[in-house]
């Protein structure tokens, strides 16, 4: 950035220039460009000659109290971040035209600095706009820099070198600088308060903390190191992006929602950025447990869902890179896993605790988290700590998150009750009843980064804020250990990222007041004498926060689905293979990430609850067409169909006619069927009547629950009628009587011709013959009660079904179904 020459701050005045004033500003500037320490690479920095219209300084400048918008003065570089009293500071930014009207001249010069006494302080020199002489103090003449004319919207940069000594510090610690612009626009022909911009410079006294670090190290009951440590949260956290899965023959391929994911941990993508970053900071890991799983499962064959339907998935490079370097950043690391999926703690306490079963879920989700972070990352994770949405809590979160086998809660300070007042800070942890501990969070700390930080001067402000807060912490009992913990959001962006990143590597590198501690280490702490943690009701808990959580219709939808799975594992014989994908789904639908984006949720809740009700309708029963029962007694057929790559049992088939008395049905059958394969049961029927009846078969469970759809067909009964009877009957006599005649006959014809051996009888007398006509051999029509059942049967079902025939029907079925 080009560089505009350092010029003495042209201050307005009513007089008119002296020789005498210009001397009186020449001779020290020029004295004091002789003696500035040299810039880096040696070369020696020069203020420029002033110029000729600087003002007499026992003129009066102008000074406004009031709003000004003018111009917006934005610091983007602070060098060095932390000073000390020798130190010589460069100060960049840009003065930005937010008027309408051109501004056509322009000073930018620094304001003698101003201490900062606490962190209130520090919080209204950061919040404050405008301009006020009585806070943003005295001119600082010898230091300014004329701009070029600027025009509506556009910007220029200046660059300010200022000697720590003259900026008015007298003692080591937090201070404003406020840079003000100087100067007029062609609307308004006089000098004025344009703009002005504040900066937080903590001034550190290095040798002193140093001699009061040895001091502390020779007392043999100093703790650890002693001073401030700070805890900082570094979270791997995401949406929702695995499906249950598919199925590819034998193997179960996972499905992502979309390619966000992959986005995320490629190159420049947020989770690839915070692993970068991460890796090389003193920072706890804070590890959703499902994103591990889904990049994993990127590791390998998956599918993405596309406008068209499933498409391969093209990240197993990336997925395997991402987790080979984050196994590399958490090998020494601190590592806390948070429940799987990171279920939304504040929604369960106020929403779902009524439903029966939510709270099951949350046990399940925290028991699975290690097992999780240990498969993929070698790392033995801690699982005690709960973490609700920004650290906001209530007594039902406390109950909720105790419940699944907490005892540990990262909490903030604008939720938890301190009992201190504003000019102290307490250490972090302390007990908040019943053996739980509240690790409490910084809130200005945690949500310095949580702005754009897509600007330099965002970055900035953000990275002297965090020197500030933690200078001042540690001067307001600088003998005793502090610990702060800095929680930011649960998923900063890229630049949030490397904007905390920025400010830790300068507290790291420049901050000689604090030190860097885990998270176990804050938990670990003797609590703050000081300090008396209690949590606030219910009914304090933020109502922003509240509009976000999921409804208690959610929860009441995550049950029917689990209701669903539960009765669909029972008839599996590989139950893992559907209930470990859909119980880990159950489990992302309950996630914190859902918060704020409740179509999106509904939209997931839905699509699991179609893909599981698409995986149970593959074990169905087959349509039957009308059918007609023949005779007193059939054999009916009934085909279940399974199309899972596993086999079923467990089931057991019922028949049920609508008319009990005209048409009765076996019993229940046990059913088991191959993967990919149907089998047809028979069952026997009994008619007593004539007439039609729907019969209805329905499959069921061990427990009695029924499975799936019925289904339903038509029977027409047909039975013998009494007149046909009579005929038969009839029939059969006269045969019987034909038989005795002939038999009479015989025997008259053997005893007229002498009886057996004797001469044979005359011809005509042939027995069986004569004039009766007899037909010796005649087999008389035979009758019997086994009916048949006519109707259109399902392939491999055999079309007619005799009584007589019931053994044969059935060993064909069996040998059509090993046939498949």
């Amino acid at each position: 950035m080009a560089e505009p020459a350092g010029t003495a701050s042209r201050e307005p005045s009513n007089g008119r220039p002296t020789l005498r004033g210009f001397l009186t500003a020449l001779v020290p500037t020029l004295l004091l460009s002789l003696l500035l320490v040299p810039l880096s690479g040696g070369a020696l920095l020069l203020s420029a000659v002033p110029a000729a219209a600087e003002e007499p300084p026992g003129d009066t400048p102008v000074e406004e109290d009031a709003d000004i918008g003018a111009a917006r003065v934005t610091v983007t570089e602070i060098s060095p971040a932390v000073p000390g009293p020798d130190s010589l500071i460069i100060l960049r930014g840009t003065v930005t035209n937010t008027g309408d009207s051109t501004i056509t001249t322009a000073t930018a010069a620094p304001r003698l600095a101003v201490p900062l006494a606490n962190r209130t302080a520090i919080d209204s020199a950061t919040a404050r706009q405008g301009f006020d002489v009585g806070l943003d103090g005295a001119f600082l003449s010898g230091h300014g820099a004329e701009l070029e004319p600027i025009e509506p919207d556009q910007a220029r940069p200046f660059a300010l070198r200022v000697p720590v000594s003259e900026l008015g510090i007298g003692a080591a610690g937090v201070h404003q600088v406020t840079i003000a612009v100087t100067g007029r626009t062609e609307a308004e022909q006089w000098d004025q308060i344009l703009g002005a911009g504040r900066v937080l410079l903590p001034v550190s006294d290095r040798e002193n903390r140093d001699r009061e670090s040895r001091d502390r190290e020779s007392r043999e009951s100093r703790e650890e190191d002693g001073g401030t440590a700070v805890t900082v949260l570094w979270p791997l956290i995401s949406t929702a992006h695995l499906l249950p899965g598919s199925r590819n023959g034998d193997e179960q391929v996972p499905v992502l929602r979309d390619d966000a994911l992959l986005t995320e941990i490629s190159s420049g993508g947020r989770l690839h950025r915070m692993v970068s970053l991460g890796a090389d900071l003193p920072v706890t890991w804070v590890i959703d447990p499902d994103l591990l799983a889904s990049v994993d499962a990127m590791t390998d064959e998956y599918r993405v869902q596309g406008p068209d339907g499933l498409i391969e998935g093209q990240g197993q490079e990336v997925a395997r890179a991402w987790l080979y370097r984050l196994r590399e950043a958490v090998a020494d690391a601190d590592v806390v896993a948070l429940p799987y999926a990171d279920p939304d703690l504040a929604s369960l306490a106020h929403q779902g605790k009524s439903v029966p079963g939510s709270l099951a879920q949350l046990r399940a989700a925290t028991e699975l988290a290690p097992v999780t972070v240990e498969t993929i990352l070698g790392v033995t994770p801690r699982t005690d700590y709960a973490w609700p949405i920004e650290g906001a809590l209530d007594p039902d979160i406390v109950s909720v998150a105790t419940s699944a086998g907490a005892q540990r809660i990262i909490a903030r300070d604008d939720s938890v009750r301190t009992g201190t007042g504003e000019d102290h800070t307490p250490s972090a942890a302390g007990p908040i009843g019943g053996g739980v501990t509240a690790v409490v969070a910084d809130s200005r700390l945690s949500t310095l980064a949580e702005g754009r930080m897509t600007r330099a001067g965002e970055v900035t402000t953000a990275r002297q804020a965090l020197l500030a807060h933690t200078l001042a912490v540690a001067d307001q009992t600088p003998a005793a250990e502090r610990h702060v913990v800095l929680a930011p959001q649960r998923m900063p962006s890229a630049d949030q990222a490397r904007a905390l990143a920025e400010a830790l590597d300068t507290l790291a590198e420049e901050a000689d007041w604090a030190r860097f501690a885990d998270l176990d280490e804050a938990a670990r702490a003797e609590p703050d004498p000081l300090a008396a943690l209690s949590v606030p009701g219910t009914d304090e808990y933020p109502e922003r926060l509240r509009e976000q959580e999921q409804p208690t219709g959610s929860f009441e939808a995550m049950r029917e689905t689990r209701r669903a799975l539960d009765d669909f594992a029972v008839i599996l014989t590989r139950a893992d293979r559907v209930v470990t994908p859909f119980g880990n789904a159950i489990r992302r639908e309950m996630s914190t990430s859902w918060r704020g984006e409740p179509v999106d949720a509904a939209r997931y809740r839905a699509e699991i609850r179609a893909e599981l009700r698409e995986l149970t309708e593959q074990v169905h029963l087959i349509e039957k067409s009308p059918i007609t029962l023949s005779g007193r007694s059939a054999i009916i057929p009934v085909t279940v169909q399974n199309n899972l790559m596993q086999e079923v049992q467990g089931l057991e088939l019922r028949l049920t006619s609508s008319r009990r008395i005209g048409l009765e049905v076996d019993e229940a059958r046990e059913v088991a069927v191959g993967g990919g394969h149907s089998q047809s049961v028979k069952f026997e029927a009994t008619a007593r009547a004539n007439g039609r009846t729907v019969l209805e078969a329905q499959l069921y469970t061990a427990d009695g629950k029924p499975y799936g759809e019925a289904i339903r067909f038509h029977a027409r009964v047909t039975s013998i009628t009494s007149a046909v009877m009579l005929v038969i009957a009839g029939g059969v006599l006269l045969v019987v009587l034909a038989g005795i005649r002939m038999y009479t006959q015989r025997k008259r014809a053997e005893s007229a011709g002498g009886g057996p051996g004797g001469e044979p009888d005359a011809p005509g007398d042939t027995p069986g013959g004569g004039a009766d006509g007899g037909s010796p051999g005649a087999t008389p029509p035979g009758s019997g009660n086994g009916g048949t059942a006519h109707g259109d049967t399902p392939a491999g079902e055999s079309g007619t079904d005799t009584a007589g025939g019931d053994a044969a029907s059935v060993r064909r079925g069996e040998t059509v179904e090993r046939g498949r």
